[in-house]
């Protein structure tokens, strides 16, 4: 292939890989972490806690955001998700905030913006709140997360300017049952 046509191929197939990466010029904006809780121990109790491997996930998201300046921590007042952020909470020393899980997705991520216009901010939530948080925060089309997923990570970047950058990516084992 000649370097007339390499240099555009090249270019094509590296710029969307560029595009979730946040930039120093982002730095006046703020970032929100999305997870959905770790696995738990029952699919019939009302408020079950972490299994073991919940609790591996936890230890491994806080491992995962310890060189992250973590500003604010939300999670819902469910077991699941408060001892999924415990971890992290702990290891930056702040007190995480409990949010309705029936709050509309929309009302929320407007609360979170107002309050958070600068930092990053860590929220846990459930396989039925995420993406539409992850959606109304980014005002983007997110994928709906299966009762199997516990390993996304989705992060918005929110400049200044109110424009909004996502980047989902995993983090622990990934783990799906049939």
């Amino acid at each position: 292939m000649t370097r007339r046509l390499m240099l555009p191929l090249l270019a094509a197939l590296l710029l969307p890989a560029c595009a979730g990466t946040p930039s120093p010029d982002d730095a006046d904006g703020a970032t929100f972490i999305l997870v959905r809780h770790g696995e738990k121990t029952s699919d019939t109790e009302r408020d079950p806690n972490l299994s073991a491997a919940g609790i591996e996930r936890a230890r491994q998201l806080a491992q995962r955001l310890a060189g992250d300046d973590i500003t604010a921590i939300y999670t819902t007042d469910y077991r699941r998700t408060r001892q999924t952020v415990e971890p992290t909470a702990g290891a930056h020393h702040i007190d995480a905030e409990t949010y309705d899980a029936k709050l509309p997705a929309g009302a929320f991520a407007a609360r979170l913006k107002a309050a958070h216009p600068h930092g990053t901010v860590l929220v846990a939530g459930h396989s039925n709140t995420v993406p539409d948080i992850v959606a109304a925060l980014c005002q983007c089309e997110t994928a709906p997360m299966p009762e199997t997923e516990y390993d996304r990570l989705s992060t918005v970047h929110v400049a200044a300017d109110g424009s909004a950058r996502l980047q989902v990516t995993r983090f622990g084992a990934t783990i799906r049952a049939p």
